[in-house]
């Protein structure tokens, strides 16, 4: 799942970066309305996370415009401001929710992946194909009952995966959704991760390669 993250606190943005990044999500991080509109028209993003107060205005004006032109994208506010009407304008002008600093980390961390599931990425907070378990909510993994251990970005691509079984899923669209904007298109990042995707659940396969077009995760193609 990949975030943006509005935020001009820079150790903040950075802190807010670094949980994501470990909970498995790519974040693009903007400090600006200019650029997060910027971001939000040429990038597919799972979630916003949006500071509602950055040096060029308010972020609840970019919400609504982004509502304005059709934009599904969900989206936090993560603000200072906690007055009871701050908050129902965050909401009419299109937020999905709202979140006041000082906040706990691991509660943005469950809110944003549970906004993300939102975005049609994933459906289900358990997936399972055949007898491979997927929890989201966890961020567990398990095959015939034996729990997997998967680095983050290996969580990324299987729950993408996942949420769509035996449909196939191209490289470009894993890379949009599970690597941020430093990632190469066109290196073989993700062959490698699927490589240890496939190693990691063992025989008989699940990832498949459909030449030409992607990946799919399949249980009956490996009957």
């Amino acid at each position: 799942m990949r975030v943006l993250l509005l935020e001009d606190d820079t150790d903040l943005a950075a802190g807010v970066a670094r949980a994501l990044r470990r909970a498995g999500l790519a974040v693009d991080t903007v400090t600006t309305l200019a650029e997060a509109d910027l971001a939000l028209s040429v990038n597919a993003y799972d979630t916003a996370v949006l500071d509602r107060r950055v040096p060029d205005g308010d972020a609840v004006d970019l919400v609504a415009r982004q509502r304005a032109t059709g934009s599904t994208v969900p989206v936090l506010f993560l603000t200072a401001m906690d007055a009871i009407a701050d908050r129902v304008g965050g909401f009419e002008a299109g937020g999905d929710d709202y979140l006041v600093k000082p906040f706990a980390v691991a509660e943005l961390v469950v809110r944003v992946r549970s906004l993300a599931r939102r975005s049609g990425a994933v459906r289900r907070p358990v997936l399972e194909v055949g007898d491979l378990r997927i929890d989201t909510a966890r961020h567990e993994v398990a095959r015939a009952g034996v729990q997997l251990t998967l680095t983050p970005k290996e969580f990324a691509v299987l729950e993408l995966l996942g949420g769509r079984p035996g449909q196939v899923v191209g490289r470009s669209e894993l890379v949009e959704h599970c690597w941020d904007e430093m990632a190469d298109p066109a290196s073989n990042v993700v062959d490698v991760v699927i490589a240890q995707v496939r190693r990691k659940l063992g025989e008989p396969q699940l990832v498949h390669t459909v030449r030409g077009r992607g990946y799919r995760l399949d249980a009956a193609a490996s009957s």
